[in-house]
């Protein structure tokens, strides 16, 4: 059974993966991290919705924000490992779920055909 808190973290992280310009921005930043600037710069993207597309990111807890400590200002963001491994983990139990019921009806119709 599923803990109701993770299920919530789960849906924060697919909400947030929702949007194909969020979800080329997680490509982006799995290649390393970046600058707001360089974000900034995506595609079909007008630029006041960078900062509501970067703080989606951040409340989901799939991208991290810091700053240097000589500039306050600047804003560097990188991918938070770890929210994606919730993410496979909570796939891995999905995909887990549906092979048990898939393979329970196959094994009903094999059952059910060797008997006709």
């Amino acid at each position: 059974m599923s803990h109701p808190a993770r299920t919530t973290q789960v849906g924060a992280l697919l909400t947030a993966l929702a949007d194909p310009v969020r979800r080329q921005a997680v490509e982006i930043l799995g290649e390393g991290p970046r600058r707001a600037e360089e974000l900034a710069g995506l595609p079909q993207i007008d630029p006041p919705a960078v900062s509501r597309y970067r703080r989606i990111l951040r409340q989901s807890g799939l991208v991290a924000e810091t700053h240097p400590d000589f500039d306050q200002r600047a804003r560097t963001y990188a991918l938070h490992a770890v929210r994606l491994g919730d993410l496979k983990d909570w796939l891995a139990r999905a995909e887990a779920g549906w092979s048990r019921q898939l393979s329970a009806f196959r094994a009903h119709v094999v059952a059910n055909t060797a008997t006709s």
